[in-house]
């Protein structure tokens, strides 16, 4: 490239003024000759332009019109503004401004125009060539991919501020003396600082932190990540003390900042408020060992303290008792006032018993109205006198509920723990069967138990019919048999079946009724058990019936009676006419065809349930028979009130009719009040010829025994 020739001119002139370069020997001022300038010039990396008053390149090096895309040519002569981006053109035209002032240096950036039409940033520093200011010169430098680094460092920054301030977390960012830069909204929450508040403050002023345990304060942890340039994690036992001095536990995390170079900038800390989960954790440990209506520990937990006593008493050879506490006439205030009342009669009730109870004995809610307390290291005689003051105490207290006064006893059974002691399952049993027997003592009293306690062992063997029964109706394991009930008059009656249930155990063997019976009644087995009879046998009645052979039609006569038995807690099952009406809308039999039967001594114990269901029987069409008559020594003034159809005799006044005066005169008086009633009689255990001729003579309508015949499968 060369220089004009009136550039050339002032070039020489500009160096003739220049004292610097009059005071050069000869052969130096030849060095700096126009020529060599412009060679020197052309060999510049920075960016040189000459530019007139008119605003136009006068001359530029090769590396300005190269950096552009452009030939010198293209641009020599061409306005220097016109190659400037739009938006930096008023920025550019203040600083030409400035240095027409008079300013002799001036320095600014912008944006300029290649000719590929992309733009590309330039940094200027311009000055006057001559002291008239005829023209100006430009040194440029490409400053665009440090502006392009600088605006990704915005952008990032930008984009951390924006994460950070979304964030769940609390965020905190630091430069490299520690001194806050940034603080996120969960991190102003938190710390109680606003970020105006905390800019530039130390860190560890406003990140206070200590230990849960100790209460000891813990080492900064940005300090420690600026020394060492590692992630730190804090321990989860850590606590944020707040500028309020809320506490706050949380899990955190601090880490180093790095420049592209690699070089440490600052700390992050990223910390989690775990307060409330820590809250609900501490809640639910709490909730698994406790009963939430008392806050006594629960069933669970008084168990594993239990398998501890058992295991010290077998190592250590101590001895601990267990009481077994169930509360006398909670099911009336329930029933009467409502669960509400039972709920907060619990609450006082464990009251009571928590004041004296030693602090280190365990007392624990184990059910409804249950209770478990374990004496640990403590002799029977103690356990009875300590037990014996808690009765009292619960016997002494009045419950009052809108008006109503409540009193209340305990029944509590007592089980010691020693070397001897298997298990909880048999510990636990041998208690609430002592507290069993305590209830059947006549309620609120103590029953302590001992391996020898003959009614204890009877009812262990019960429970463990619990299990088997159950097991039994799932696997369908019950039969049906029956017996005839024939009329001991030849002109009179018509055939009665009794329905009769057994049991096949598990081996296929034919298990006695009253092997399981008791057991059912007493586990509140038996309603489910009579539901299975009444379905079974209408089932197996209406396929039989179906079947058009003779003896099945001889076996359907709307005429032929069979009875089925109902056990007291079926008397007393609310949902039970409704499950009856089921069967007999499922199954097209005959009402007339079905008696129902309870004892008597059933009917007496449930008077008003039991006449009830049998009136709601009788209306379905049914008949009804009361059972082991005179038994119960009593028949006579409540027979008034149950509507039966039939009264069977009980066998013990029966089987010695014929040498026992006393007993023919019972059964001649129990058939004559039923006939003047309008009831006919069945007699039971009938196991010869002569009792039913005794029978005929007295008037007795039916009989049932082996002499008439034994129970057999039902063969339908």
């Amino acid at each position: 490239m060369t220089l004009s020739r009136r550039t050339k001119k002032q070039l020489r002139r500009k160096l003739s003024e220049d004292s610097s370069y009059q005071v050069l020997p000869h052969k130096q001022k030849d060095l700096l000759n126009l020529k060599n300038l412009e060679l020197f010039f052309e060999l510049s990396v920075d960016l040189l332009c000459i530019v007139g008053l008119d605003g136009c390149f006068k001359w530029l090096n090769s590396a300005f019109a190269k950096t552009l895309g452009y030939c010198a040519t293209e641009l020599t002569g061409q306005p220097f503004l016109s190659f400037v981006h739009p938006e930096d053109r008023l920025a550019t035209r203040q600083a030409i401004e400035k240095l027409t002032a008079g300013i002799p240096i001036c320095k600014f950036e912008n944006r300029y125009r290649c000719k590929n039409g992309s733009y590309r940033w330039l940094e200027w520093r311009t000055s006057s060539l001559t002291k008239e200011g005829l023209v100006y010169y430009a040194v440029a430098r490409d400053i665009s991919k440090r502006k392009f680094l600088e605006d990704a460092l915005f952008q990032a920054q930008q984009q951390a501020q924006i994460t950070f301030k979304f964030i769940s977390d609390g965020a905190i960012a630091t430069d490299t003396r520690g001194n806050i830069k940034y603080l996120n909204p969960i991190a102003e929450k938190l710390t109680g600082w606003t970020l105006k508040e905390a800019k530039e403050k130390p860190f560890a002023q406003i990140f206070q932190l200590i230990n849960k345990y100790t209460r000891q304060p813990i080492a900064c942890p940005v300090a420690q990540v600026l020394q060492t340039g590692k992630i730190i994690n804090l321990a989860r036992q850590t606590i944020l003390l707040a500028r309020d001095g809320t506490e706050h536990a949380i899990d955190e995390l601090a880490a180093p900042i790095h420049a592209l170079g690699g070089n440490i900038i600052g700390a992050v800390v990223i910390f989690h408020d775990r307060t409330e989960s820590q809250q609900l954790a501490c809640q639910l440990a709490w909730q698994s060992k406790h009963d939430v209506l008392t806050g006594l520990f629960n069933r669970h937990e008084f168990e594993q303290q239990v398998i501890e006593a058992i295991a010290t008493a077998k190592s250590d050879r101590q001895q601990h008792v267990l009481c077994f506490l169930d509360l006398d006439q909670f099911k009336v205030v329930n029933d009467i006032c409502g669960h509400a009342a039972g709920d907060e009669l619990l609450r006082q009730i464990t009251f009571l018993l928590k004041q004296r109870v030693r602090s280190r004995d365990l007392l624990a809610r184990l059910g409804s109205d249950e209770f478990g307390l374990l004496l640990k290291q403590t002799l029977l005689s103690e356990a009875e006198k300590i037990a014996n003051t808690l009765r009292k105490i619960i016997q002494e207290f009045c419950f009052t509920w809108e008006g109503k006064t409540f009193n209340l006893g305990v029944s509590i059974g007592l089980v010691p723990i020693d070397r001897n002691s298997y298990d909880y399952s048999s510990i636990l049993g041998a208690a609430n069967s002592a507290c069993y027997m305590a209830k059947e003592k006549g309620r609120n009293c103590l029953h302590v138990y001992r391996s020898d306690d003959s009614e204890l062992v009877k009812q262990r063997g019960e429970r463990q019919w619990i299990s088997r029964l159950n097991q039994a109706l799932t696997e369908n394991r019950f039969s049906l048999y029956c017996q005839r009930i024939a009329p001991l008059k030849d002109s009179f009656g018509t055939d009665h079946y009794e329905i009769l249930l057994r049991l096949l155990d598990e081996e296929g063997n034919l298990v006695p009724p009253m092997a399981f019976i008791p057991a059912a009644e007493r586990y509140n087995l038996m309603p489910a058990i009579d539901r299975w009879v009444i379905a079974t046998f209408f089932a197996s009645y209406i396929n039989h019936c179906q079947n058009d052979s003779p003896e099945n039609l001889l076996k359907c006569d709307p005429n032929t009676i069979y009875t089925i038995n109902l056990s007291g807690t079926t008397i007393n099952d609310e949902q039970f006419l409704s499950f009856v009406k089921e069967q007999f809308a499922k199954y097209p039999i005959s009402p007339k065809t079905i008696c129902f039967e309870i004892t008597e001594t059933t009917a007496i114990a449930n008077l008003t349930k039991a006449a009830e269901l049998i009136i709601q029987l009788k209306e379905l069409g049914c008949s009804f028979a009361l059972d082991d008559f005179g038994s119960g020594m009593s028949s006579l003034a409540y027979l008034k009130n149950l509507p039966v159809d039939y009264l069977k005799i009980d066998g013990s006044f029966v089987k010695n009719i014929v040498n026992d005066p006393i007993d023919r005169v019972t059964v001649e008086c129990f058939s004559r009040i039923g006939h003047v009633m309008n009831i006919q009689t069945i007699a039971e255990f009938v196991e010869n010829e002569a009792i039913m001729d005794k029978l005929r003579e007295l008037g007795v309508d039916y009989g049932q025994g082996y002499g008439i015949s034994r129970p057999c499968p039902l063969s339908f």
